[in-house]
């Protein structure tokens, strides 16, 4: 049942609550059971921690427990109380930090010590006898090193007789001594010892069991069991426990908890066989012990016996006499090694692991020869002497011997105490050499333990560091737990501190048995140069400890490491050889610790998270070979930008103060971020505090109008500076989340050097609010573009958090504040020299308190030379050689470590005139981060652009100078001497041992007046001894000194230095670079050609140092030459200079991009393995495209290994003609066809398909090619004329080759049509019209378009070719109209093939050059602003080109109908010749009307002239149709006139209606409708008033027409129309004023009684009022009276008895039933009348003479 409390088990509710009862029932099952339940539980601490946590009866398990710890020793080690204690102690060292109080924390630690320290000693007191007094063992056994000449010592007769076993056994005394208990010497005191330890061990696990039953630790507790349950496992504990329900604290990774051991991870115990005694070795020290080891390992093992002999304890005259004299303060003693080497050393005091106690050490400062020791160890022992009487009596204290037979002293221990005050000694009484001297033993010398590592580097004879002892100070900032600010001037040992927490965190990582993520540090500045040597030291760090753990075997096989120090300049490096990814994501566990620059981590993140194509990525494009000029560092800033600023606007202005005004306030600031595009605006800038703020406070207008001048150029030049690059990143992470995981730990140092808006982007990088540390110097703001305190940055980070809301964690207890630290001991520079500079800051921090953080006063360790002040000397005095380089007659100059600092290049030329080639000159500017023994300060006072009158203003710091001006009254004034002073500080703490200020302007007085008063400088005037200056210096020292100057960039001093070392390869190195950044300044400075030559003269430096340089120097400096000949232009230089760089990746893109593609195959070819299979293939393809592009060139190297992998990249990279070429070579047409028509080669892919004889398919594909050919070539309205080209010529010829049996007979149509157009055979396409109808209108309409777009006269046509034509003209108007009611045309892929559309992408389409709608654009283009330019036409969108295509095509429509029409109006067709009829013959010339013989009148031909009429009228309905608003009236009733006449011929030969058969009529009724419509619109349009001549004659001829064809619905709108409704006055009848056009209507109508009746007094009231009608019309109507009188008379059955009975009527009477079925009254008298006046009429007409009288009647 056990196994319910497993992890699997309870990791959800329900196995939780199983787990806990099955628990319940055991804690109620006795003792035994509960004894084997916790036994269980106790080998897995997180399951048995939970359990605890969330049982709410556990109180019986823990009660058990206790009652069950061992109470004698021998069961301590087997028991399960000792496996509960190893395992919740490192359990808890693993907890979160943050819901445990600051005393819990430091008991876990101190607990777990004890629980270590506590078994071993258990164990030795079970072991112990007593029966007699034992000695302690001197367990001295040299090493065993065969393989290296070492041999196991003899030991001698004496030692051997006393190490014969004893009686008793043997103690290990220093197993008390960790545990800080004395070693018992009876059985009483061990059993008393024993109880004792017992007791606190058993108080020790009743904490940890206090500790799992505090409520609100169960969130912590249940986190580390179940880190990635999901919310709803974790809820699962309070469900089922009686703990209070409390939220959970976030849990953070356990890497976090890495400070809580870290102090044992730095601790290191001497080495094996070594005894109590802590050895220190100095640096001094070490290097004497390689030496000798390399040299003399004889004596080096004496040397090591000795040590040893030393470390446990064994102190005798020979090797423990002290040094110095008796009053000499604290004692130095040497130890004789051989006759003449000693080894000298004191017994210090320091603080032990736990921090709570001091323990006795053996200091060793070094190993000497008589004639080394000299006279500096008094010195020393009074120097050491002031920290005070404690430490010197804790010093001298001497233990007694732990056995009384023995000699062994072990080391004493004390309670830590409080530092005593530094005790005042006497001036130390030395020379300067020995000055130096101790000096270096007190500040600069470091001191290791003699540890296992240390012991095996000797042996190994490895290059590494080891950690070494640091200062209490230190170790606090090294084992804080929180986030920190570490503060300290340069020299304090800021990087130090930074560098062994990581060390320590990382170490106790490795160390912990508890499985826990890797921590993840990051350590970042703003110098390559100091980021690689930390990540070198840390890394030799690394080796020394490692080497601990090999064997004496594997350490003999080791070879000592050759270091050869090149001229390299860091920042050259490939990013690809810095061993880390491209990409901050990219990160993994083996990368960290990560040592790396700001801008190289801010790339990282950008990779992630910027698009390179964008604005914002460009920033970070490395691969750019201008990217170096883009980014406005404020070297580009001073070359490029300052010359070109106003002289008004600049003149007087520091460039870099400007440059760090810019960067640090304008855009850098924390108010930055709150304006738009991170910058302050004009208002808030000028309104910045000037206290806080003075730089510029008088000038700040000026600035801002200087900013905005940058700012333009900047944008105009598309660069970008540093605030450019965090602002971009910070806009991004408001959007986007961290790319990759977040890091434990981040170290900024020189943080002084970075923006404050960078500490935002920093702060996003770690994850743990307590893994913050921050290290710099704000006095040190001598870096462009730094302008905060830490103060300000303490704030501004605090804000951060409390915005974030991740100031507070989930438990509601706030994050610990970040502590602050500050380094004041100085171990650079004496004190001399850091007094001098501290005054400076004194003054800085007393007149502009918020321009520097506020720090204790600096301290040196020990006393020197003041700065010495020369004053007084100028050109009346004395030449300056005389007190620069001593008494003419020889020329000295000054030596390696001396260097004269001036303000500015201008003071440095001025001053090189005057003295020539004296030694190193530099500015305040370029001596940032360089150190030199002596340094002369030379004119700053002369050359400074602060008055005499501001300059005084430092008098206020001097007592009793009461002519000082009023600070507080001008405080903007005076802002200038606050960067002044700066910068003074920088220049002073340059010097290590020698501070000379040179100025001959009376603007020093000032300064020199302070320093004098507080007695901190000395002065020297004329007059005075005058100190020699200038010193020799060795080449050695030369060369070193120029290594380190080459790797600050400062190559012209590195020149200097390297020849005056005679190392002539060296300053050629130097001059290769200087050329380039010489080079580098000229670009936007000078001309490109300029430039360009600029950087040729540095490549081929770079060439020449290459040649003669050996190993990775080489590469690089061909490297270097390799860019330099990029950035000349010279692409094929450049690839020779990679490719010796074995920058083979390099290389083959310049032979690429020089056009050598010979050249990159063969490095592809020859170092494919070492370029990125990325940039091989790449290339690869680049080369196979030219090389395939281009058949003509041969390829120097096979491009392919296989025909399929060929094929498959000419398909990939669309090289069709390549690919063509290698099908048909493979008779693979049809393929090769399909590759031509996919690149729009339509031509030879007919060609090839017909080639393709053994496929049906190749023709089908050869039609359809050629087929989409001439549609797009010869689509509608197009000519044969206009693309009668070259290519046309082949189509037609290879549609003549096409097998036309295999095609479909719709192709085959297709083909004749276009064959027939492109021909100009015309009359084929009629037929071809006709059968593309109905199943490819667009075909039939091209074919139409074809024929009637040529102007064929129908005049003389006859009536059977008018009917075909009018029938064909017909079908293609009616296909014209058709597009135009098309919903959407440019839908239709038939009219889109028609009209040749192409669409585009979206919902534009493309109207090709050339094309129909292309020509009627050109003709409306003016003013057209709806359509867009096109490289193949116009494009305009779908409605825009629908509108195009029915405007084109209402045109069309209308000019060919018109055209028709005009043609048809005067066709004789449309009018038969009655004179011809009658007589045969025809008097008139020219008659206009068809003369036809009478044997061709029969039904047939009577239909056909009726047809004509109708189709006419069909077609124009086409163009009414399409243009409504178009005038129509009088031809519409023109051919209603033509069609009634046709219809109803005034001849009875020519016809009647009863021959009219509507089958043979076109469209039949759908025909008929049109005709309908126009009758009915001619009613409507019908004006009695204005067509008053024609009136009746149309009305009379509609009016029969309408009743003829459309008798229902006729009276409707006959009713309607406004003719029928009144008219002129003629048409009313004056009797009764009845208008008589209703009596016409009534008649022709026939529904009414007296319709008949009607229509006689109509034709009475024509006759009677002679008024105007035609004849023949007017005769239709009185046939039409008469007849319905006739029928209706001879079908009364009054009169007739047989109606109708042997009557002849004529057949067009029988055709209107309603004559005989509607009864009608038939009035005799008035049909008389009626005759009578018809007579009259014919009389008249018979009569010429009475023509005249009748002339009214004569036709219209």
């Amino acid at each position: 049942m056990l196994d319910l409390l497993s992890k699997d088990r309870i990791v959800n509710e329900a196995g939780l609550r199983t787990a806990l009862r099955h628990l319940d029932t055991i804690s109620s099952s006795g003792a035994t059971a509960l004894q084997a339940t916790f036994k269980h539980m106790s080998s897995s601490p997180h399951v048995f921690a939970y359990i605890i946590s969330v049982w709410d009866r556990r109180e019986a398990m823990i009660s058990q427990i206790m009652k069950d710890f061992p109470r004698i020793s021998q069961d301590y080690p087997t028991s399960v109380a000792r496996t509960m204690l190893d395992n919740l102690s490192m359990y808890f060292l693993a907890f979160p930090a943050e819901p445990l109080a600051m005393d819990v924390s430091r008991d876990i630690s101190r607990h777990r010590g004890f629980i270590e320290d506590a078994l071993p000693v258990l164990c030795a007191l079970n072991t112990m006898t007593f029966s007699g007094a034992g000695s302690f063992e001197d367990e001295i056994d040299l090493l065993d090193e065969s393989d290296d000449g070492f041999v196991k010592k003899k030991v001698p007769q004496k030692m051997r007789k006393r190490n014969r076993p004893k009686a008793h056994t043997s103690i290990d005394a220093s197993l008390f001594l960790r545990l800080d208990v004395i070693v018992p010497l009876t059985s009483e005191a061990a059993a008393s010892l024993s109880t004792h330890i017992l007791t606190k061990l058993k108080n020790v696990l009743s904490f940890y069991l206090s500790l799992l039953r505090r409520t609100e630790l169960a969130g912590d507790i249940k986190a580390l069991l179940l880190p990635n349950v999901d919310e709803s496992a974790k809820d699962a504990a309070p469900e089922v426990s009686s703990t209070e329900d409390v939220e959970s604290p976030t849990t953070r990774p356990k890497a976090y908890q890495m400070v809580q051991p870290m102090k044992a991870a730095l601790y290191f115990e001497n080495a094996d066989g070594f005894g109590e005694w802590r050895i220190l070795i100095s640096t001094e020290a070490y290097k004497n012990l390689r030496e000798l080891r390399k040299s003399e390992k004889k004596t080096f093992k004496i040397i090591v016996g000795k040590i040893k002999q030393l470390s446990n304890g064994y102190f005798s005259d020979d090797n423990h006499k002290r040094l110095n004299g008796p009053d000499a303060g604290i004692p130095i003693y040497d130890a004789k090694m051989t006759k003449d080497l000693r080894l000298v050393y004191q017994i210090d005091c320091v603080p032990d692991q736990d921090g709570k106690s001091e323990r006795q050490v053996i200091k060793v400062y070094g190993i000497y020869t008589h004639a080394q020791l000299g006279k500096v160890w008094d010195a020393l022992g009074n120097h050491l002497a002031r920290k005070g009487r404690e430490y010197r009596r804790r010093c001298i204290f001497r233990n007694r011997p732990v056995l009384s037979k023995d000699s062994a002293i072990l080391p004493a221990s004390f309670p830590s105490g409080e530092p005593e005050p530094e005790c005042s000694g006497s001036p130390l009484n030395l020379s300067d050499k020995d000055m130096d001297r101790l000096h270096s033993l007190l500040v600069l010398e470091k001191y290791v333990t003699f540890s296992q590592a240390f012991l095996h580097s000797l042996i190994a004879n490895q290059d590494v560091q080891h950690v070494f002892m640091l200062t209490p100070q230190e170790q606090k900032i090294v084992e804080c737990i929180t986030s920190c600010y570490v503060l300290g001037r340069s020299g304090t040992g800021k990087t130090t501190t930074m560098l062994f927490k990581i060390l320590g965190i990382q170490r106790a990582w490795e160390m912990s048995a508890v499985d826990m993520p890797k921590p993840r540090q990051i350590f970042v500045t703003k110098s390559r140069v100091l980021a690689t040597k930390v990540e070198e030291y840390f890394t030799k760090l690394l080796e020394s400890l490692a080497l601990a753990g090999y064997t004496l075997e594997e350490l003999a096989k080791m070879k000592a490491r050759s270091v050869q120090e090149g001229l390299v300049d860091l920042d050259d490096l490939p990013e690809s050889q810095m061993n880390i990814p491209m990409r901050y994501s990219g990160l993994e566990d083996k990368h960290f610790p990560l040592f790396l620059t700001f801008d190289r981590l801010a790339k990282m993140i950008a990779a992630d998270i910027l698009d390179k194509t964008d604005s914002a990525g460009a920033f970070f494009n490395v691969d750019n070979a201008d990217a170096h000029d883009c980014f406005v560092t404020y070297d580009v800033f001073a070359n490029q930008y300052w010359p070109h600023f106003p002289q008004n606007l600049s003149k007087n202005l520091n460039s870099w103060l400007v440059f760090s005004e810019f960067m640090g306030i304008i855009k850098g600031s924390e108010h930055a971020l709150t304006c738009p595009e991170g910058i302050l605006d004009r208002p808030t800038y000028i309104l910045l505090p000037h206290r806080s703020n003075p730089n510029f406070a008088n000038q700040r207008e000026i600035l801002y109008d200087m900013f905005e001048y940058y700012t333009k150029m900047k944008r105009q030049r598309r660069h970008h500076d540093v605030a450019d690059r965090t602002h971009a990143i910070l806009k991004v992470f408001q959007s986007k989340k961290f790319p990759g995981q977040q890091i434990d730990y981040l170290y900024v140092d020189e943080a002084q050097d970075n923006l404050l808006i960078d500490a935002l982007f920093l702060r996003q990088l770690c994850k743990n609010p307590d893994g913050l540390f921050w290290a710099g110097d704000t006095a040190q703001t001598i870096s462009a573009g730094s302008s905060f305190r830490f103060n300000d940055l303490k704030a501004f980070l605090y804000r951060v958090e409390q915005q974030q809301n991740i100031s507070v964690n989930s438990a509601g207890a706030c994050l610990r504040q970040p502590a602050m630290f500050q380094l004041a001991i100085n171990y650079r520079s004496h004190g001399g020299i850091v007094n001098c500079a501290s005054s400076v800051i004194e003054l800085i921090t007393k007149f502009w308190p918020n321009t520097i953080d506020n720090l204790q006063p600096e301290k040196g360790v020990v006393d020197g030379l003041k700065p010495v002040f020369f004053t007084g000397w100028d050109k009346d005095t004395v030449r300056y050689e005389q007190f620069l380089f001593g008494e003419s007659g020889s020329h000295i100059e000054f030596g390696a470590g001396q260097c004269i600092l001036v303000r500015d290049d201008a003071a440095r030329q001025k001053l090189r005139d005057q003295v020539g080639q004296i030694g190193l000159i530099m500015t305040l500017y370029e001596s940032k981060g360089l150190e030199f023994n002596d340094v002369l300060l030379y004119n700053f006072f002369e050359d400074s652009a602060v008055d005499l009158s501001r300059w005084r203003v430092v008098l206020n710091g001097v007592d009793g100078q009461g002519y000082a001006p009023n600070f507080e009254r001008d405080e903007a004034r005076y802002a200038g001497v606050c960067s002044e002073l700066k910068l003074l500080y920088v220049g002073i703490t340059r010097a290590r041992k020698n501070i000379w200020i040179v100025d001959k302007s009376d603007r020093s007085e000032p300064m020199r007046i302070f320093w004098t008063s507080r007695n901190q400088i000395e002065n020297c005037t004329p007059g005075t001894d005058v100190p020699h200056l200038a010193v020799s210096s060795t080449p050695e020292e030369w060369a070193s000194f120029g290594h380190s100057l080459f790797s600050h960039k400062r190559y012209s001093q590195a020149i200097h230095c390297f020849e005056r070392a005679n190392l002539h390869r060296e300053a050629k190195v130097c001059e290769a670079y200087q050329l380039r950044e010489v080079a580098r300044s000229s670009v936007g400075a000078a001309s490109l050609s300029d430039q360009k030559r600029a950087f040729n003269v540095a490549a081929d430096a770079f060439t020449d140092c290459a040649a003669t340089a050996t190993g990775n120097q080489k590469l690089q400096y061909y490297r270097n030459s390799a860019d330099c000949y990029v950035r000349a232009g010279d692409d094929l230089k450049a690839a020779k200079a990679y490719l010796n760089a074995q920058e083979f990746e390099q290389a083959a893109k310049r032979y690429r991009k020089a056009g050598r593609f010979d050249k990159t195959l063969h490095v592809l070819n020859d170092h494919g393995t070492d370029i990125p299979g990325e940039t091989k293939t790449e290339l690869q393809t680049v080369c196979r495209l030219f090389y395939c592009s281009r058949n003509n060139v041969q390829a120097p190297l096979p491009l392919f290994s296989t025909f399929d992998e060929e094929l498959e990249f000419l398909e990939d990279y669309d090289l069709d003609d390549a690919r063509a070429s290698l099908l048909e070579s493979h008779s693979r047409y049809y393929e090769v066809a399909e590759l031509h028509l996919s690149e729009n080669r339509p031509l030879e892919a007919v060609r090839a398909f017909i080639k393709d004889k053994s496929n049906a398919d190749s023709t089908i594909r050869a039609a359809d090619t050629i087929l989409e050919y001439f549609w797009r070539k010869c689509s509608f309205r197009i000519t044969v004329k206009s693309i009668a080209d070259e290519p046309m010529q082949h189509f037609i010829a290879l549609a003549d080759q096409l097998e036309t049996n295999k095609l479909i007979p719709t192709t085959r149509d297709l083909i004749s049509m276009f064959q027939n157009i492109l021909r100009g055979n015309y009359e084929p396409l009629r037929n071809l019209a006709l059968n593309f109808y109905k199943p490819n209108r667009p075909a039939a309409l091209l074919c139409l378009d074809h024929i009637f777009s040529r102007t064929t006269d129908i005049r003389t046509f006859a009536v059977n070719e008018m009917q075909r034509f009018l029938e064909q003209f017909h079908a293609y108007a009616r296909l014209l109209y058709l597009i135009l009611t098309f919903p959407d045309p440019m839908e239709h892929r038939g009219i889109q093939r028609l009209f040749s559309i192409v669409r585009l992408s979206g919902d534009k389409f493309l109207i090709p050059n050339g094309t129909f709608l292309h020509n009627k654009m050109m003709e409306i283009r003016q003013g057209i602003t709806w359509v867009s330019e096109h490289p193949s036409g116009y494009t305009a969108s779908r409605r825009n080109a629908t509108q195009l295509l029915q405007q084109s095509i209402r045109t069309i429509l209308k000019d060919k109908i018109s055209e028709i029409d005009d043609m048809c109006c005067k066709s004789p067709v449309f009018s038969q010749c009655l004179q011809f009829l009658i007589s045969g013959v025809c008097q008139r010339d020219n008659c206009p009307q068809e003369h036809v013989a009478v044997s061709k009148l029969d039904r047939q031909y009577y239909n056909k002239r009726v047809a004509i009429h109708i189709w006419q009228i069909l077609i124009l309905q086409f163009m009414y149709s399409a243009h409504p608003y178009i005038e129509r009236r009088k031809s519409m009733r023109n051919w209603l006139k033509h069609l009634y006449e046709a219809i109803n011929p005034p001849f009875f030969i020519q016809g009647s209606p009863a021959d009219l058969d509507m089958n043979l009529m076109p469209l039949r009724l759908d025909g008929m409708k049109v005709v309908k419509l126009w009758i009915r619109e001619s009613f409507y349009s019908l004006d009695p008033f204005h067509t008053q001549a024609e009136f009746l004659t149309v009305l009379m001829g509609i009016t029969s027409l309408s009743f003829a064809f459309d008798r229902d619905d006729a009276p409707v709108y006959i009713s309607r129309a406004k003719c029928t409704i009144s008219g002129p006055f003629e048409l009313v009848r004056k009797w009764d004023k009845r208008y008589m056009v209703h009596d016409l209507l009534n008649s022709y109508q026939g529904a009414i009684r007296s319709s008949i009746s009607s229509g006689i007094s109509y034709i009475l009231h024509v006759l009677d009022n002679r008024l105007y009608a035609n004849l023949s019309v007017l005769c239709d109507c009185i046939e039409d009276i008469c007849s319905a009188f006739v029928i209706n008379w001879r079908i009364d059955p009054y009169f007739n008895e047989f109606p109708l009975h042997n009557v002849v009527l004529p057949c067009n009477w029988l055709l209107f039933p309603h004559k005989f079925t509607t009864e009608k009254k038939t009035n005799l008298p008035l049909m008389g009348k009626l005759l009578d006046e018809i007579a009259r009429l014919v009389e008249a007409l018979r009569v010429e003479a009475g023509m005249g009288e009748y002339d009214d009647f004569s036709e219209i």
